[in-house]
């Protein structure tokens, strides 16, 4: 029998504990968990379709929808294996990314009722200032974390099925109740809620906070990809949810409004959502003036 599982969110957080020295497998999980439709629980294969369908459209075809289905099925698949193992270890951090996905995978091995479930979850780093996430950290560093480690309570357990249910239905009232919570079983999450709430479009503009914070950085004259991305990040409250494929989205999302909000002129008509060969140095955004 195996011995420990390890699992974690996104690749830059699973290379670093893939050299961490630790004991045991890895399982980095990749997915949006707060955007798009899904199911809360374990998918059925047509949830899985559905899901893979939005990505290929979320990253403008840079995934394509088998690429997406296959790397679901996969990490479903390694999910409902975890009973082979004693001991499973998860680490997250507290940003909305994070935090939907561990709502997620806890009611996921709920339902499995195998091995022991510890939690790690990190929202500072000493030294490391704004801390925004376990991809920050250097392999040294998440091994130095690996003893606060703690049992995943009962408690934990039922609360995460409220949270799931809640972010995967994109169920407003839900959010907003978690959001209200002072105290609650996994402590992050009424944060992550008030975030993924911020990013509803406002009334009057008809933008989410990430978009406004985007159109704005753009507005006051930066124009490379580059440039944008730094002037959100250091506008944005931290942690930190988002990555470059999730601001190129919204970059491509002012773009496609009807008037358009910005104009991209560069090698490609869309600034690219995934791995590509194209000198991201080339692209320009600019803003454009709003109809009366």
């Amino acid at each position: 029998m195996n011995t420990i599982l390890h699992i974690t969110s996104g690749d830059c957080a699973g290379e670093s504990l893939g050299q961490a020295g630790l004991p045991g497998d890895l399982l980095v999980w990749n997915d949006i968990l707060y955007d798009g439709p899904r199911e809360s629980g374990w998918p059925t294969g047509e949830g899985l379709t559905a899901r893979a369908m939005f990505l290929e459209r979320q990253t403008g075809g840079g995934m394509t929808r088998e690429q997406v289905l296959q790397t679901l099925r996969t990490q479903y698949q390694r999910l409902a294996a975890a009973t082979s193992y004693r001991q499973l270890v998860l680490w997250f951090d507290a940003c909305l990314f994070d935090q939907s996905m561990l709502a997620h995978i806890l009611v996921l091995l709920h339902d499995l009722q195998g091995p022991s479930v510890e939690l790690l979850c990190v929202d500072s780093f000493p030294g490391i200032e704004p801390f925004n996430g376990l991809g920050q950290l250097q392999p040294t560093q998440l091994a130095s974390l690996y003893d606060e480690r703690r049992v995943v309570t009962k408690a934990q357990f039922q609360f995460a099925e409220i949270a799931d249910q809640a972010f995967a239905g994109h169920d407003l009232k839900r959010l907003a109740d978690l959001a209200k919570m002072t105290t609650a079983p996994l402590p992050w999450v009424p944060a992550a809620a008030a975030r993924l709430l911020a990013e509803q479009p406002d009334s009057r503009t008809g933008l989410g906070r990430l978009e406004y914070l985007a159109l704005e950085a753009i507005r006051r004259g930066s124009q490379t990809p580059g440039e944008i991305f730094s002037a959100v990040a250091a506008e944005d409250t931290p942690p930190q949810y988002w990555g470059d494929i999730t601001l190129w989205a919204k970059i491509n999302s002012l773009a496609d409004r009807n008037p358009p909000l910005v104009r991209i002129k560069g090698p490609a008509k869309r600034l690219p959502q995934w791995k590509t060969d194209l000198d991201w140095e080339q692209f320009r955004i600019t803003s454009l003036p709003e109809e009366e």
